[in-house]
């Protein structure tokens, strides 16, 4: 089986899908690797360093997709790719299946089975192919790194012989793995921190880390949702969530919000009218403006200034950690694909219960009943 490692193309993307370690365990598996020209060229890896780990470099994406078995990739397939890749082979990749439907029936129609890395199963077996939250860590500590800088103040309380300088307030709105990566970020760089989230089980984890956890008072489990994730809360929760972050919101120099449902818009947890609260000079950190932001007035991928109040929306920040992320995402896909794949009989068992949770689509059809139905509802 051929795996192909097409260069990513779309715009400030620095990962790639495979490190010469992983090239390695590939090859001992009985895989063979063939690589574009320059592939891994932003994440500090040269095509000799892949040649020394075995790869074959080829200098066409159009090749690469020809001829291999399998497409190993950071991002979903552009337009252009999905013509290029061959009928009836397989395609791994970041890819969000109910929000990028048209890409999904074009893989359909090409008879392509097609896996998303967004779809692997929150299980302890599966916890060391969870790229999303290999890559999701690496957002939560970079957003607090790009937070201090935009804010023009220190992080920590210092006491100098010209006075005392209080610490900074930081706000983090959603404790999962992009979350708890930023309050622990703050805390190492001395920062008061507060944090909320909709599912109380996660106090303990915040408080753990030293940040003062805001809790919501409801008598229901509103916003607990399958598999560890957070679910669309009711009115009544979002009105009491609203008056309990107001004042904290206002008062705080860093606000990084992470709240994300998968398959849906993100919700909006800070309004217009709290971002006019907060002094000039704060800052709000949008980890979730790939799917529209949590903020109201978050533009994806643009950094604003609303009446002094800076609002950054930059997507893939794990990008800009290309090495590390890049070292994390390959291990991710290689811990899937050798666990998924039978070496006696040269094929992938499509009865595992990952490969299939994670596969979208396979023969002709969409096999992701939450894809289905999101495509078939807008039928």
């Amino acid at each position: 089986m051929i795996l192909g490692v097409p260069k990513e193309i779309c715009e400030n993307e620095t990962r790639i899908a495979v490190i010469p370690s992983t090239v390695k365990q590939f090859i001992s598996a009985g895989f063979s690797v063939i690589i574009e020209s320059c592939a891994g060229i932003d994440s500090q890896i040269s095509d000799s360093d892949f040649k020394a780990s075995g790869a074959e470099i080829v200098s066409s994406a159009s090749d690469i997709f020809i001829k291999s078995d399998m497409i190993l990739k950071v991002n979903s397939p552009t337009d252009q790719e999905i013509q290029m890749i061959r009928e009836g082979s397989s395609y791994i990749s970041f890819f969000q299946t109910m929000k990028e439907t048209d890409k999904v029936i074009a893989l359909q129609k090409k008879n392509v089975t097609a896996y998303s890395m967004h779809l692997i199963p929150r299980t302890t077996l599966a916890q060391k192919m969870d790229a999303l939250s290999s890559q999701t860590n690496i957002a939560g500590y970079k957003a607090v790194l790009i937070a201090a800088c935009h804010i023009e103040k220190y992080m920590p309380l210092l006491m100098t012989a010209a006075g005392t300088i209080p610490p900074a307030k930081v706000l983090v709105l959603g404790a999962g793995v992009a979350g708890l990566s930023a309050i622990a970020t703050a805390k190492r760089l001395g920062a008061q921190v507060e944090a909320s989230d909709v599912r109380p089980e996660v106090k303990e984890q915040v408080e753990s880390l030293g940040a003062k956890f805001l809790e919501v008072e409801s008598d229901s489990d509103d916003g607990v949702g399958e598999g560890g994730y957070a679910k669309e809360t009711s009115e009544e929760y979002k009105k009491k969530q609203a008056e309990l972050l107001n004042k904290r919101i206002a008062a705080s120099d860093i606000v990084i919000t992470t709240a994300l449902i998968p398959g849906r818009p993100a919700p909006i947890l800070i309004s217009d009218e709290m971002v006019k609260s907060m002094s000039a000079g704060s800052v709000i950190m949008d980890l979730a403006a790939e799917n529209g932001g949590n903020c109201s007035l978050t533009q994806p991928d643009q950094i604003v200034n609303i009446d002094g109040v800076i609002i950054d929306g930059t997507i893939n920040l794990a990008g800009t950690m290309s090495v590390h992320a890049s070292q994390l995402y390959a291990k991710n896909v290689s811990a899937f694909i050798l666990h998924g794949y039978n070496q006696d009989k040269k094929e992938f068992n499509l009865e595992d219960e990952i490969v299939s949770g994670s596969m979208f689509t396979h023969n002709g059809e969409i096999v992701n009943d939450r894809t289905k139905n999101v495509i078939e509802g807008s039928n």
